[in-house]
Formats: structure tokens, sequence, C-alpha cells
């Protein structure tokens, strides 16, 4: 175990002012900052988090992380019944299931006080100790919504013992990630990143792929790799020249120094295009489909999540979408959705545009994104 840091914060969510569609949450925590998996390519590590000392070694735990939520809790469950979408348990800069879990007990006491509170959660982590706490996410799946989720550079065990030294191997994860599934429990992975030309090959991702496909996952969604300069860069880096000094040269081509660590947008092209094609063979859902979390958004967040996810599916295709801006568009009004009177006055938003806001406010769903959702799957419900 690395060196503990025992803090009291003094604030403990984090919210977000737009519903996510990745996540589908507008809330989560950090139960503890800095992480024992100690990923080489961890955005955590990247100076503007302020994670203290050094990452993957020193962890800092907020004692009082569960007297902070039920106060935060409170105040945030005033308004009414419940339509933020999922409560995210597992952080940027701390999975919720590192080795200091098995002392203090944080994550396993937060799941029993959003169980009694009736929330939806989604669990992100790298960690198989997530089993631990099955009982406690099909109390909540009864009576809400749980999904578990794994994120994942690759199946390889190998190459994951170089990138993801604090973690338990592939192979391990997805062990446990059927396990959930076999108790009734929704499953995702989260193949993100995928690490540029050693897990974005099409061999690589296709034994992923196949592995997802195995134990049935739900959904799986995918994201190449960010690296911003200073710290990050540098610890990854130095990684890659003990294992792969080969690729330098190659990555100085796509990382150009970019402010957010992005890649150059003609890899991610790529990238996304051979993710595409791998989907043909093998289809699994790349957002999390809409029988999830249809209930537990508003209508006007169902409108974002949806338009989000309709460009996300035409974008794959390498097709133009409209509807991402129209999406972002709408998540700046103040007002509901249900009190526009003409849709066509917001920006980026047209005719056809307009038809499809008004059938997800009037049946909960579109059926031009059921046509290209169910083209990814062979027999769901969506």
């Amino acid at each position: 175990m690395g060196t503990i840091h025992e803090t009291r914060a003094k604030t403990l969510l984090r919210s977000q002012k737009r519903i996510d569609s990745w996540f589908l949450s507008r809330y989560g925590m950090n139960l503890y900052r800095g992480c024992e998996h100690n990923c080489t390519y961890c955005d955590g590590r990247a100076e503007k988090y302020h994670v203290e000392g050094t990452f993957g070694q020193d962890i800092t735990v907020k004692t009082n992380a569960i007297d902070l939520l039920q106060q935060e809790l409170a105040r945030i469950l005033k308004p009414g019944p419940w339509n933020q979408g999922f409560i995210m348990v597992g952080g940027g800069v701390g999975d919720s299931y590192q080795p200091a879990e098995e002392q203090y007990l944080l994550t396993r006491k937060t799941l029993e006080l959003l169980r009694d509170q009736q929330l939806p959660v989604h669990i992100l982590t790298k960690s198989t100790m997530v089993t631990r706490d099955i009982d406690l996410l099909q109390e909540i799946n009864t009576e809400t919504q749980a999904l578990v989720s794994m994120s994942f550079s690759s199946c390889d065990d190998h190459i994951s013992s170089f990138f993801e030294p604090g973690v338990p191997p592939p192979s391990k994860r997805v062990e446990a990630l059927k396990e959930c599934k076999q108790a009734g429990l929704p499953i995702g992975m989260f193949l993100m990143p995928v690490i540029p030309f050693v897990t974005d090959t099409v061999p690589v991702m296709e034994q992923t792929l196949q592995s997802a496909l195995k134990i049935g996952v739900d959904f799986l969604i995918f994201s190449g790799m960010t690296i911003k300069e200073g710290r990050q860069k540098t610890y990854f880096s130095n990684v890659l020249k003990h294992h792969y000094p080969e690729l330098l040269p190659a990555y100085e081509t796509i990382y150009t120094g970019d402010k957010w660590g992005n890649a150059t947008s003609s890899y991610y092209q790529s990238l996304h295009e051979t993710f595409h094609t791998l989907l043909q063979q093998y289809p699994i859902p790349p957002r999390i489909p809409l029988r999830f979390f249809h209930d537990i958004i508003s209508d006007s967040d169902k409108v974002i999540v949806l338009l989000e996810h309709l460009h996300y599916l035409l974008q794959l295709q390498g097709k133009k979408s409209p509807y991402g801006y129209a999406a972002f568009s709408f998540s700046k009004q103040n007002e509901a959705l249900s009190e526009i009177r003409d849709f066509q006055s917001i920006k980026g938003v047209g005719p056809t545009t307009e038809r499809i806001i008004k059938e997800i406010l009037e049946t909960g769903t579109s059926s031009y994104y059921a046509q290209l959702f169910s083209s990814y799957m062979r027999k769901a419900v969506v």
C-alpha cells in the first residue's frame, strides 16, 4: 500500500451544469485523491488536478466523506424526485476501489447511503474489488438502477503489465465483470484510452471486443488518449521509452502540444473509423442504452443526451451531424424545453432536429435514434 494521508475535506460531491452523455451523471465524487493503480497514462497525474505528493504513491483519504455526502445529498434532494442521472462512484484522480478501500471502506459506506436514499449509481473502476459489493449493487439496481463499468486500455495482460502496473490484469477484470453480469447487474467496458500504436491496432482492439461480446457487456465506450504537457507527458514518455522506444518519434507527430493534451484530429478520425469497422463484426452499443437511464433524467436532459448520442453515432460513420451543436445550444438555455415554443429559434436547430426533439418530448425516445442505435446490436431493446 502507498503512503496514506488522512484529511477532513470541505466538500465531496462535484457537480456539472449539464448532464454528461458519456456517464449519464451530473454528480460524482473522489473519495480518495491520488491512486495506487498508477496507470502510466492517467490524466489525474497532470498538474491541473493539483494532486499533491507523488502520484501513484501518496494517497489522500477523505475520512469525513460519508458525513459530507449525507449533508450534501440532503441539500440536492430537497427540490423533489430525483432526475439528475447516475451518481458516479469513481473519480478522475482516484479509483474508489483502490487498495486503501480495503481499510477505510468509504466506497461501501457510500453505496449503503446511496441505497438508503434510493439513488441510481454508476461505478467506474479498474479493480476487481467491486465484486465485494455485489450485494449492495443488486439492492440499488432493484430499487432504482446500478451500472458497473470497468476501464481497459486493452485485454492483453502482457501490455497491461507495463501501462497499468497497480491493477489486476485485464483477464481478471473481465472475470469480475462477468460475475457482476451473472448477478443480474448491467455491465459496461470503457475502452479508454487506447494507447497509440500499442493497443489501438486492429488485433489488440479485436481481442478486447471479443472478450466484451463473450461476457455480454451492455455497452462499450471508446476513446483515444490525451497526454497533457508536464508531469503526465513526462511520466508516460519515460515508460514508453523503456518498453517501446521506437514509438517516440510517432508520438511527437500526433501529440503537438495541444493544451487539452489531444492528439491530432486526423489520428482520432482514423482511430474512430477503425473502431466503427470493428463494431460491424462485434455489435456492441457504443453508448449507454436508453433503457438504463430513461426514467432517471429529466425530459430536457434526455433531449440533450439523445442528440449528443446521435451526433456521436453519425460521426462514427464518418458523417456530418448538426445534433451536437444543437445539444450544446439547448444546454445553455435557462428555461425547460417544455416551455420553448419555437425550437428553431435555438442556434443549430432546423426542421429535422425540431421533429426529433418533439418526438423525444412526446414519446421519451426517437425513432431515428433507435434505428441508428440498433445497428450496433444483434438483439436488444434501446
